[in-house]
C-alpha cells in the first residue's frame, strides 16, 4: 500500500536533486516559467536537472518550441532564473550563451566562474546586460551551461528558444566551453582550488555569430 507514495518521493527526489533553469523556459521543463506548449509528438522532462548524458546532444532537446520562451532587446537587462533548492555541488563554472544556428555553435554573453552560485550557494537569479550589437533573430537558443566544482564529472546544459532585437549584422565573442561531455576535455574535481579548468574558459577561442 506505500509503494505509490514511495515512488513519488523517489522521483521528487530525482528531479530536485541537481539544478536547472526554469526562466527563460527550456525546451520541455515542467516547472519553467512561461512556457509556449510543447511541439507535437514531444513531452514533458521531469529530469531536467539532470547533466547532459553521454551520448545525448548538445541541448538535450532539438526540437525547439513553436515560439520564443522570451523575447530579448541588444544591450539591455536579462535575469536567468534557476529551480530553487537543488545541490550546488560546490558551485563551480557557469556560462550562459547563445546560438544563431539553431544550437550548433554557442557563443557566450556572460559567465560566472569559480563560484557560480556565490559564496554561500544561495544564487538562483542572474541579472546581466545583453551585448548591444547582438544580430537580431527570432530562433536564437539561449543556453545556461555548469561544470561542478565537487562530485561525479558532470556538464549541466539547459537551452531555451528566444527571439532577440538587435542591431548588429553580427557578433564575435568567446565560443562555450564544453568539458565532462564525450568528445570534450575533463576538468577533474576542483579539489578546493577553484581555478581548475579555469583555462579551458579563459583560452576558448573567438567565434563569430549572425
Amino acid at each position: 500500500m506505500m509503494i505509490l507514495p514511495i515512488i513519488l518521493a523517489t522521483v521528487a527526489a530525482t528531479v530536485s536533486a541537481h539544478l536547472d533553469m526554469i526562466s527563460p523556459c527550456p525546451r520541455y521543463n515542467p516547472r519553467g516559467e512561461d512556457c509556449p506548449s510543447v511541439p507535437s509528438g514531444e513531452s514533458m522532462d521531469y529530469s531536467m536537472s539532470s547533466p547532459l548524458g553521454a551520448d545525448q546532444p548538445l541541448c538535450k532537446h532539438t526540437t525547439p518550441w513553436p515560439k520564443p520562451a522570451a523575447s530579448w532587446t541588444a544591450g539591455q537587462a536579462v535575469t536567468v532564473k534557476l529551480a530553487p533548492g537543488g545541490a550546488t555541488h560546490g558551485g563551480g563554472h557557469c556560462q550562459f550563451s547563445l546560438s544563431y544556428d539553431g544550437g550548433k555553435t554557442f557563443v557566450v554573453v556572460h559567465e560566472v566562474l569559480e563560484q557560480c552560485f556565490g559564496a554561500d550557494q544561495s544564487q538562483r537569479d542572474f541579472t546581466f546586460q545583453l551585448p548591444g550589437n547582438l544580430p537580431s533573430s527570432d530562433k536564437a537558443v539561449f543556453a545556461w551551461t555548469w561544470v561542478n566544482a565537487i562530485g561525479n564529472r558532470e556538464f549541466y546544459m539547459n537551452c531555451a528558444d528566444v527571439s532577440v532585437k538587435g542591431s548588429g549584422s553580427s557578433y564575435t565573442g568567446k565560443e562555450m566551453t564544453i568539458a565532462n561531455h564525450k568528445g570534450y576535455p575533463t576538468i577533474p574535481e576542483f579539489g578546493g582550488n577553484y581555478q581548475t579548468g579555469i583555462d579551458l574558459y579563459k583560452n576558448a577561442k573567438q567565434i563569430t555569430v549572425s
